[in-house]
């Protein structure tokens, strides 16, 4: 009797261990956090042991285990005890099993998908050591940046760049009624640390994300509140540190979140300090920084550079913060609140500070006002199945956005300052409707709304005194916008998929004109286009891995207040004047691809045709009568943003990797594209031949990656006309034109997993301290930088 009672008092704490389950990573044998297990619209989440309470699943056939980064599994209860209530989970391969929101705000499939998605390496983020998100872009070897000043990163997608393509946070998009068609900057103002995933369509997205996708989409995602799955509440956190020895870089990041059951919290702050940024010492000596310009006493003064390598006025800083709110009440509500806020100090306009006129210095100052980005999200997702879908999710939308220039030429005393601001309203409404296993129905609206407030002063640097000047755009204007979209997927087979869409847009812009400053023959604006676009795809799987995407589609860009109200300088000599008789302009894709997606191998081919109709770009034009004004003290030529041109790019991405011997890994790509103008004059945003080469090994808690990056040149010839009229940023060829040089780096990472909390990485870029500027940048390219990370989550 004692035997029996002793073996019952030993069973019982084995029984209720036996209830709680581990899930574990096959390679590594580190815990899962975040696996979904769900049975009959159940749902439970790991903690960031990798476990969790079986209990409620107990006796069930079917349990589903779902994570974004591994290989979905489907078990029984007898299996799970069976394995002693130890789940190991499959990494999916990149190459073969990924899952992309971007292209139609579901997850789905890139199987199914007929465009080429770019994946950013969020999940390795401290290892890629990105100093800002548009440093991540340019990581992935297939997005080319342009940088006018260190504070700054002008994505170029297939041939188009700024307003031309599209950013979305949270499945909001950023661009507002002034993104210019000149370059952006906009994108550093989301924190890379903050991403939880972040995806990139090159080509044109119009269908899913209206005006502006011309030539792609990036798609970024904030890190997710996550609940507790069990009555003790959830805590984690991330933090990073970093130092960069070429611009003196420091950068601290931590986020944590808190769940219960039905609410959970995420905060994520970020500071980052740049100083100036150090060019490399081997190459080019027109690059270098010989003197700039300070106040001493009160007076402008031509300071004689300690060091010509250094970058002097390029320095910044900036703080993003974002906190998130998450209630789910049931397992068919999910509501979500986000705010997001990102702030920069002053930022230099380098490439302005650099210009010389009469062999001297043109500026004193010029510079952008701290960039100020806020965002109040609110996403309301059911998950209730009706007739008429399987789920829906409702966002509503505030953002301001604040902006400004100022630019004060060499000894003078007045320094000019126009200040931008801009509230955007938006309201969007999306639903999937499965109506079978093989077909579905993605559909939606939405509503946009941007007031823009635009001001101007003159102010006396000496006494402060100040008086009104011309704004940039016309203040208190609107662009208003309204759309609706079907998107329809369906199986021919278990290969072959279809993916068609149509999405029709109304846009509405209003703009008085101040006739206080210029004299414009006419006093208002008002521009009222609709817009038409529509895809057509197909992809083609086979049973040993091919895959064969074709697709064609449309996309258009409705002008905006920057477009068709502004008045600005493009370069010395030339003035922009407004033009209210712009229409939309229209694009027209194509795109073929051919991949092979095995777990140890990777090869795409990708070859892309795009007609731009009806193309907005800047063409002479008369001033009430006139072809050239006095604007800023200097007679300068007239010109607008006209409806005249068209414009054919086309080009070609090949991609491969392969790993092997277990640990190592080689992976390349390049990207090639080619544009002209109906005259057959290059297009100013196509970038010169670019790629990168990585060879990398992994080996349990240590990793190292070696690469390459590189650029074809882009001769006198072949560069755009508003480009030649920017020689100071240019090298001078031998018969003494300006001309982008090709150029190429060297690179190293390494990364040590020193505990479960902490990780150090540690890398030299540029490791033969090449001095490069890439083309159509204000600013020369990092020299050589040691990077040291200490990185970890608790």
């Amino acid at each position: 009797m004692n035997k029996i009672l002793l073996l019952l008092l030993t069973a019982l704490p084995l029984s209720i261990i036996a209830q709680t389950v581990k899930v574990i990573d096959y390679e590594t044998n580190k815990p899962i956090e975040y696996v979904t297990i769900s049975i009959n619209d159940n749902f439970i989440t790991t903690d960031k042991n990798g476990e969790f309470d079986i209990s409620v699943f107990k006796h069930k056939k079917h349990v589903e285990f779902l994570h974004i980064s591994y290989k979905k599994e489907i078990i029984s209860y007898q299996e799970i005890e069976n394995a002693n209530y130890v789940i190991y989970l499959k990494k999916i391969s990149k190459q073969i099993d990924q899952i992309t929101i971007a292209a139609n705000r579901w997850e789905q499939e890139l199987s199914e998908v007929p465009v080429k998605i770019t994946f950013l390496d969020v999940e390795n983020l401290a290892r890629t050591n990105p100093q800002t998100t548009a440093d991540l872009l340019a990581s992935s070897g297939e997005i080319f940046i342009q940088k006018s000043q260190l504070g700054g990163g002008s994505p170029m997608i297939r041939g188009f760049a700024a307003n031309r393509i599209l950013i979305v946070v949270d499945g909001v998009r950023m661009n507002n009624a002034i993104y210019r068609s000149g370059n952006l900057q906009n994108v550093i103002a989301i924190d890379p640390n903050s991403l939880q995933q972040a995806e990139v369509i090159l080509g044109p997205g119009s269908v899913i994300y209206g005006s502006d996708a011309i030539g792609g989409v990036m798609d970024f995602h904030t890190k997710i509140a996550q609940l507790s799955h069990n009555k003790k509440t959830r805590f984690a956190a991330n933090y990073l540190t970093r130092y960069s020895s070429v611009n003196q870089e420091k950068t601290g990041h931590l986020d944590f979140s808190i769940g219960l059951q039905k609410i959970a919290t995420l905060t994520s702050i970020s500071y980052s300090d740049f100083g100036d940024l150090k060019m490399g010492t081997i190459g080019n000596e027109e690059y270098i920084r010989p003197e700039y310009v300070d106040i001493i006493n009160g007076k402008d003064s031509v300071i004689q550079n300690s060091n010509y390598n250094i970058q002097k006025k390029s320095s910044y800083n900036q703080l993003n913060f974002l906190q998130k709110v998450r209630f789910k009440p049931n397992k068919y509500w999910d509501i979500n609140y986000a705010f997001h806020y990102s702030e920069s100090s002053d930022i230099p306009r380098y490439d302005r500070l650099t210009q010389y006129r009469d062999d001297k210095l043109k500026y004193a100052q010029w510079y952008y006002g701290p960039q100020k980005w806020l965002m109040n999200n609110l996403s309301i997702k059911n998950q209730k199945e009706t007739v008429f879908f399987n789920e829906s999710k409702l966002t509503l939308v505030y953002q301001d956005y604040t902006e400004s220039r100022n630019d004060r030429k060499f000894d003078k005393d007045e320094i000019r300052k126009r200040t931008e601001n801009v509230k955007i309203a938006t309201v969007n409404i999306d639903f999937d409707k499965e109506f079978s296993e093989n077909t579905s129905l993605f559909y939606g609206a939405e509503a946009i709304h941007n007031i823009v407030y635009s001001k101007g002063i003159l102010e006396n640097i000496n006494n402060g005194e100040s008086e009104n000047y011309a704004s940039r755009y016309p203040d208190n204007s609107t662009y208003s916008s309204a759309s609706a979209y079907l998107q329809f997927k369906h199986h021919f087979t278990k290969k072959l998929t279809l993916n068609s869409g149509i999405r029709y847009s109304y846009v509405i812009l209003e703009a008085d004109l101040d006739t206080t400053f210029y004299q414009f023959p006419f006093t208002k604006i008002e521009n009222k286009t609709g817009a038409l676009s529509g895809s057509v795809g197909f992809a083609y799987s086979t049973e040993k891995n091919w895959q064969f995407n074709l697709n064609f589609a449309t996309g258009f860009r409705a002008p905006n207040i920057d477009d068709v109200g502004k008045v600005f300088d493009s370069e010395p000599g030339m003035v922009v004047v407004p033009n209210p008789n712009l229409k939309p302009e229209y694009v027209y894709s194509s795109e073929f691809s051919i991949a092979k997606r095995e777990e140890n191998l990777f090869f795409e081919v990708v070859a892309f045709y795009s007609f731009l109709d009806n193309a907005m770009v800047r063409g002479d034009f008369d001033f009430d009568g006139q072809d050239s004004i006095y604007y800023d003290g200097t007679l300068s030529k007239v010109e607008s943003l006209v409806n005249t041109d068209e414009a054919v790019v086309y080009g070609g991405q090949i991609a491969a990797s392969v790993n092997f011997l277990k640990y190592l890994k080689l992976k390349t790509n390049y990207t090639y594209t080619k544009g002209y103008d109906k005259e057959g004059n290059p297009l100013r945003h196509v970038s010169p031949s670019f790629g990168s080469t990585h060879f990398s090994v992994k080996y349990k808690k240590i990793f190292a990656d070696f690469y390459s990056q590189y650029n074809s040149e882009i001769s006198f010839e072949n560069l755009a006309g508003g480009e030649a009229d920017k020689p100071h940023i240019y090298a001078t060829d031998k018969n003494g034109n300006p001309y982008s040089p090709s150029w190429w780096t060297l690179n190293i990472r390494t990364s040590v997993e020193v505990k479960k909390y902490l990780t150090i990485n540690i890398g030299v870029e540029n490791i033969l301290d090449h001095r490069y500027r890439p083309y159509s940048s204000g600013i020369v390219a990092p020299g050589r930088n040691f990077i040291f990370t200490i990185a970890g989550k608790i």
